[in-house]
Order: structure tokens, then sequence, then C-alpha cells
């Protein structure tokens, strides 16, 4: 007998809701809403189709491809919202401006947003934009959890030290507020402990679990 994640039921059922270029075009700003962000290339839309069990999130082996905010219905109450990727090159700079206003305005006046999960590739952690988001997160008070993706690629030693290291630094710089874990969407490494949190960010976590045999 184990207790059931009651999050897991509904990331199952997840489905597609809308895209928005601009604020005015989310949807009604009531609920839970759940923001993923990571620099590009992060392994963003991997995680999240390992955590939903679906395809929910367009992958690609070209960065920046996540152009939209994109939401995705847990139920009438609870949403997943895919940020777009940052960092990439070659994406023209008016777009990336374009990308830059609306991720602000969504991430400073959306009262539906309980928590921002922030991908890092294990092999190249705290880049500038991780820097920037984790500013903001701690500067507005936003609860984040850190998912070190990729760690498959690293043996487990490594990807441990690499975990501990990062944990470290963050405390340093902004207090231990911010969690952190390791995770892996083709090993499927981490899913209990990130499920756990969105769980809680989304008032689930005291609901009563389902038993499952």
């Amino acid at each position: 007998m184990q207790l059931k994640n009651p999050i897991l039921g509904l990331c199952q059922q997840s489905t597609f809701m809308l895209s928005a270029a601009k604020v005015d075009q989310c949807p009604d700003d009531e609920g839970f809403e759940v923001a993923f962000a990571g620099r590009s290339n992060a392994g963003k839309s991997s995680a999240l189709n390992t955590l939903t069990h679906a395809s929910l999130a367009r992958t690609s082996k070209t960065p920046g491809r996540t152009q939209l905010l994109n939401f995705f219905k847990l139920d009438d109450d609870r949403r997943l919202v895919d940020l777009p990727g940052y960092g990439y090159a070659k994406v023209p700079i008016p777009l990336k401006l374009h990308w830059q206003r609306h991720l602000e305005a969504y991430l400073g006046g959306r009262e539906s947003l309980k928590g921002l999960i922030l991908m890092m590739d294990i092999r190249h952690p705290m880049t500038d934009f991780d820097l920037l988001m984790l500013d903001w997160a701690v500067a507005s008070g936003m609860p984040m959890h850190i998912l070190l993706t990729k760690a498959d690629k690293l043996t487990y030693g490594a990807a441990k030290n690499v975990l501990l290291k990062v944990q470290a630094d963050i405390r340093k710089g902004w207090g231990d507020t911010i969690t952190i874990q390791l995770f892996s969407a083709p090993k499927r490494l981490g899913l209990e402990d990130a499920y756990t949190v969105l769980a809680g960010w989304m008032e689930l976590a005291d609901k009563g679990a389902e038993i499952a045999e």
C-alpha cells in the first residue's frame, strides 16, 4: 500500500488550453498556475512532457522554438504554463525583446501564479538567465524549485556533487527558500519530488491522498 500523490492524476489528464503572445491573451487570472522556465535547450519541454505523461510541450533539437506562453489545463482551477526559452543566440533581437517584455509582465502581474519551476542543464548550471530568475524570485517572494535536468548525462556521484555545489551557491547568494533536485526525463529520475512540490503549490497536499494498491 502506498499513498498516491494527488497531483499525479491531474497531470495525467492535462490538456492544452491556449497559447498567448501577450499577457492580455492569457486565461482568466484565477485559480492556481505553476510556470516552467529555463534557458533554451535546458530540457524544459522534456521535463513537462515527462511530468504529464504526454507530449504536451513541443520538444526540438533546435533551441528557442517555444515562442509563446503555453497553458495546459489540469482541472478547472489549475494550470501549468510553459514559458518561452531564453538565451538562444540565433533568435532575432526584436523577438527576444518581445519575449522579455511579456514574460516580465506575466511574472510580475499574474495573481494566480503560485510558483516557478526553473530548469537548469546540470552540465551548465547558473547561467546569466538563471541568475536573473533567482534574483527575480527572491525579490518578488515567488516560490521557486529548480530541476537540475539531464542528470543522466553524468554519473550519479558527479551529479550529486553538482547538486551540492549549486545548492550551496544558491543558499549563499539567495538564502534557503529556493529548493533544488536532480531530474532526468529519460530515466524518470526525480518525478516524485517534483510532484510533491507541484501538489503543495496547488494546495492539493492537504486534500488527502488516494490509496493505491
